[in-house]
């Protein structure tokens, strides 16, 4: 099986990102180009985020993840600890997060590390999640090996019987994450592939160096 995708070419021609318009703080230009994205009627889920983690078995896994919410510290998402994500991450907390907001020629690539969030800030979000959301967390036992969908659907109805008419609490293999940013590179395509790339990175006194780098 083959195809040639040589041809596939896009010129990028919406905006462009000047030094003189990036705020000190990259977390303000974060913010910036997020609401402008969820304000736009061209892009989908806004905070789908891809998630890199190194694996034991040394080799890169990036997945999609969706982004609850973030602060001037950082990002956080939520999973279960237990998965390969979680473990992955626990195992080295050194990881990366992509957006990529096709729509209006814009990435947004960050390095962090990440850390679990209190115990009561991911019972706070867990409470608000739908009922069913809160059983699939009590039901999956995320990234391990399945006999079927028919196994899992069993498992989703034990935990529907068992919490029937009861208030379904937080499994303690499930939370938070935060990511506290060390750098953030913000892309902003340009055209003849000459791309702006704005990239902050955290200094020891906690300001932030900002740079160009070449596309």
């Amino acid at each position: 099986m083959s195809k040639d995708l040589s041809n596939y070419r896009k010129s990028y021609e919406k905006q462009e990102l000047i030094e003189t318009n990036c705020p000190e703080n990259p977390m303000e230009l974060f913010q910036k180009w997020f609401l402008q994205a969820d304000a736009s009627d061209t892009v989908e889920e806004t905070n789908a985020v891809t998630v890199s983690t190194i694996g034991k078995d040394s080799f890169p896994k990036s997945r999609v993840v969706l982004l609850k919410k973030y602060t001037w510290e950082g990002f956080i998402f939520y999973t279960n600890y237990d998965s390969e994500k979680g473990k992955a991450i626990q195992e080295n907390n050194h990881v990366c997060l992509s957006f990529f907001w096709p729509a209006l020629e814009q990435q947004i690539i960050i390095k962090g590390k990440a850390e679990k969030i209190a115990e009561n800030l991911s019972d706070g979000y867990f409470e608000s999640r739908p009922d069913g959301s809160k059983l699939g967390a009590w039901a999956s036992k995320q990234s391990e090996v399945v006999e079927s969908r028919d196994a899992l659907d069993k498992s989703l109805k034990t935990y529907q019987q068992q919490f029937e008419g009861k208030e379904i609490p937080r499994p303690d293999h499930w939370g938070g994450f935060i990511v506290k940013p060390v750098s953030i590179e913000f892309w902003q395509g340009r055209p003849n592939r000459m791309h702006d790339r704005i990239r902050y990175t955290l200094l020891e006194d906690f300001s932030w160096k900002l740079e160009r780098l070449a596309p």
